[in-house]
C-alpha cells in the first residue's frame, strides 16, 4: 500500500508560521527553515524588513545568516527604552551583506533583568557594541568576553540613556581627575 503525503514541504511549513509580512521575505524563510520558532514578528520599515527575532535564538540566527555567507559583516548594533511597556528594552542588529548590497535589520525584546547572548563569536567587533547597549542601557549579554563600561566611568551609577534615568543626571564628583 503506497500512501502519498500531502504534506507541503518544509519551507512551506516555515511560511505558513512566519508573520504575514515575512512570509515571502528570503531571510525569514531561511531562518524559519532552520530555526522553526526563532522569528517572532515582522514589521515594515522605510529601509526594509524588520525580524523581531526571540531572545534565546539571537545567537544561533545570527551564526545560522553568516555560515550561509548571507551577511557577513556587522555594520552596529544598539537599543531602544520602551519604558514602561514591558519588555523593556529592544536591541537591535544592523546586519549587512557586501555581495549583494543587502541589508538586514533584526530586533530583540528583552526584558529588564533578562540576559541575551553575546554575539561576539560570531562577529569580533561585536564586543565594542555590546559594550556600549550594556553600558548606556544596562542590557546585559551572556558569555560576552568583557562585559565592562565603555563611555562612562567604572564606578558611574545607573545608565544614562534609559527612560527613567534622571533629567540632569546623578550628582558626581569629578574628584580623581
Amino acid at each position: 500500500m503506497s500512501s502519498t503525503s500531502t504534506k507541503p514541504p518544509r519551507s512551506k511549513e516555515a511560511a505558513s508560521v512566519l508573520p504575514e509580512i515575512a512570509a515571502e521575505h528570503p531571510t525569514a524563510l531561511q531562518i524559519a527553515e532552520q530555526i522553526p520558532d526563532a522569528v517572532v514578528d515582522a514589521a515594515k520599515a522605510t529601509d526594509g524588513t524588520v525580524l523581531f527575532i526571540a531572545a534565546q535564538h539571537i545567537l544561533e540566527v545570527c551564526r545560522l545568516l553568516t555560515s550561509s555567507g548571507a551577511f557577513r559583516r556587522l555594520s552596529a548594533i544598539t537599543a531602544v527604552d520602551w519604558w514602561p511597556r514591558k519588555p523593556r528594552f529592544e536591541v537591535i542588529y544592523f546586519l549587512h551583506s557586501i555581495p549583494d548590497k543587502a541589508h538586514q535589520r533584526l530586533s530583540v525584546r528583552v526584558g529588564d533583568d533578562e540576559e541575551l547572548d553575546s554575539v561576539c563569536p560570531v562577529w569580533r567587533g561585536a564586543n565594542w557594541y555590546e559594550r556600549e547597549v550594556f553600558d548606556l542601557f544596562g542590557v546585559r549579554f551572556r558569555n560576552h568576553p568583557n562585559l565592562e563600561r565603555i563611555m562612562m566611568p567604572a564606578d558611574w551609577q545607573g545608565h544614562p540613556l534609559r527612560k527613567d534615568y534622571p533629567v540632569h543626571g546623578h550628582k558626581y564628583s569629578y574628584q580623581n581627575e
